[in-house]
């Protein structure tokens, strides 16, 4: 067996862990990070991330002529998450901070490490409801230039002068099976090294066992991630307010987030709340090239297409596209099948269907201002989008609502959809757009979202209808159950601090990011306004990072 000893030891190299080890090696402390995956995956699910932060009164909405405030900001908060447990105090408290760090020092904090974003804050989880209710009241999705490894970047800089000054050291292929515990306390973590693997980042790695090893240091930072590739494991957290667990599910993240790691901080003491708590998107595709198992692709969409479900029927208001992704999986749930549907036309796709991840937006990943003009702004699918109606298991492209139903038909082997009901559909829905008035609520959500210059310039098509000759062709698109994201996690208090059972902490162990329900064991509550899962890594990995560092000598 091999030993190695550090100042701390951290487990997981995502964002969350390469901040805190960032902070750590900064005071001066050893650090040691563990990790089970090969080097290739180097910052874990950040890097395939779009690279959206939540920011609130910046000086992109500003420029945008957009009013915001921390105290707007923290009213969308708490409209949001609807704390209502007692073991809500922490979530509760980190989520007040982290609303601080939004309005505050956050992209100071990030734009004098090099990270810059895009001018046009975008618009998510809309809401629909009243003032006090779910949603952002304005846009606050800053999208990083260079997407997730565009936001990694000056923190696997910072980690690897560290590296090279003798205070970091990876352990890659480094599994942890489990925490050592000491009078009381944890004082390191026991495990498999497992055999060298040459697979691709997010592809699967082999098990195969050659060694076994423990790490020793005066404490413990789990920043593991969640639970979205164990399906088996959603399922069995799986609320009843959301109705019946998918029977079908794709994965937003490879195989390796797994929940393992969370299971074995609990036997050392630790105590998870709040795991019914999960935000899993339901505009979800299957990758027509996939990486890992299930891969699946979110579809980021603006509010124009027509969300139908399984049978065709309108999903009812105000679940449009954008607006409440929790509310339209409960929705979902209570149906009696797993999937949706779009219908919109050429010129929506156009204008309105971005997609989740780095490797789908390559003009921003690479910072080409050149591409994001070209495809962005002049007009015509995207590329991406282009791969995925030619080649996608999802997508149905036809020129007349007879065929198109037909094909969503052939699609799902069920012949769910009348073709009769889903003309009398659409043409009402476009009888809508002959004033500049409506009752349809989804054509005013349409025309009011183009008030705000960004949406109309490059992200929301004119309103138009459906069936004009000239929009066309129809296209209609499956969406699936993606699972993302874990919002319970490890009890932890404000400086990271994992706590028993009796709401005490565990002497030597800390977590952040994921695996700490993004601070304290879920500081979004029930629901998230988006831009706020890599920002809570952020958050979370900075202050247990610090609060380590000032108890370790």
């Amino acid at each position: 067996m091999s030993s190695l000893k550090a100042d701390v030891v951290v487990i997981g190299t995502g964002l969350a862990g390469l901040v805190a080890t960032a902070e750590l090696a900064e005071a001066g402390r050893r650090v040691l990070v563990l990790e089970q995956e090969p080097e290739a995956s180097l910052g874990g699910q950040a890097f395939w991330s779009f690279g959206g932060l939540f920011l609130v009164n910046s000086p992109e909405q500003r420029r945008m002529r957009i009013r915001d405030s921390r105290e707007l900001a923290w009213q969308d908060w708490l409209g949001t998450a609807a704390f209502d447990r007692p073991e809500d105090r922490w979530p509760r408290a980190w989520a007040e901070a982290y609303v601080d760090f939004a309005a505050g020092e956050k992209r100071s904090w990030l734009h004098g490490q090099g990270v810059r974003f895009l001018p046009n804050p975008g618009w998510a989880e809309r809401g629909g409801y009243d003032a006090t209710g779910h949603g952002n009241s304005v846009p606050r999705f800053h999208v990083t230039w260079g997407t997730g490894p565009g936001l990694l970047e000056p923190f696997v800089r910072r980690v690897r002068e560290a590296e090279r000054g003798g205070l970091v050291r990876f352990a890659f292929r480094h599994r942890v099976d489990e925490l050592v515990v000491s009078d009381g306390a944890v004082t390191g973590a026991r495990g498999a090294v497992l055999a060298p693997s040459g697979a691709a980042r997010g592809a699967a790695s082999s098990r195969e066992v050659i060694g076994e090893f423990e790490a020793a240091g005066q404490c413990v930072l789990v920043t593991s991630g969640g639970i979205g590739a164990n399906h088996e494991l959603v399922r069995r957290n799986w609320p009843e307010r959301l109705g019946a667990p998918p029977k079908r599910m794709i994965s937003g993240v490879p195989e390796h987030v797994d929940g393992r790691m969370i299971a074995i901080s609990e036997q050392a003491g630790a105590k998870v709340i709040n795991p019914d708590r999960m935000w899993h998107y339901v505009e979800g595709i299957q990758n027509w090239a996939p990486i890992w198992k299930h891969h699946g692709i979110r579809i980021l969409p603006a509010p124009s297409s027509l969300w139908l479900d399984a049978t065709g029927r309108r999903l009812p208001v105000p679940l449009f596209p954008g607006f409440d992704t929790l509310g339209t999986l409960a929705h979902i749930g209570a149906s009696g099948y797993d999937y949706t549907w779009f219908v919109l036309t050429r010129k929506i796709i156009e204008r309105e269907f971005a997609l989740s991840g780095s490797e789908q937006n390559p003009d921003l990943t690479n910072k080409s201002v050149r591409e994001v003009l070209r495809t962005r702004v002049r007009g015509g699918v995207p590329g991406p989008v282009q791969a995925f109606m030619d080649h996608g298991a999802d997508f149905v492209v036809r020129r007349d609502i007879r065929s198109l139903a037909a094909g969503m038909n052939a699609l799902t082997g069920e012949p769910l959809i009348d073709v009769d009901a889903l003309e009398q559909e659409i043409v009402a829905r476009d009888r809508e757009l002959a004033n500049p008035f409506s009752k349809d609520l989804q054509i005013m959500a349409i025309r009011s979202g183009r008030r705000y210059l960004a949406d109309r310039v490059s992200r929301i098509a004119a309103p138009h209808r459906l069936l004009d000759p000239e929009a066309g062709p129809l296209i209609a698109v499956r969406l699936n159950i993606l699972t993302r994201k874990t919002l319970g996690g490890l009890h932890c208090d404000l400086e990271g601090r994992v706590l028993d059972a009796a709401g005490e902490p565990v002497p030597g162990l800390y977590s952040a990011g994921e695996a700490a329900g993004f601070g304290g064991g879920g500081m979004h509550g029930y629901r998230s306004l988006e831009g706020t899962f890599l920002g809570g890594c952020l958050f979370s990995g900075r202050t247990a990072g610090r609060a380590v560092a000032a108890r370790v000598g």
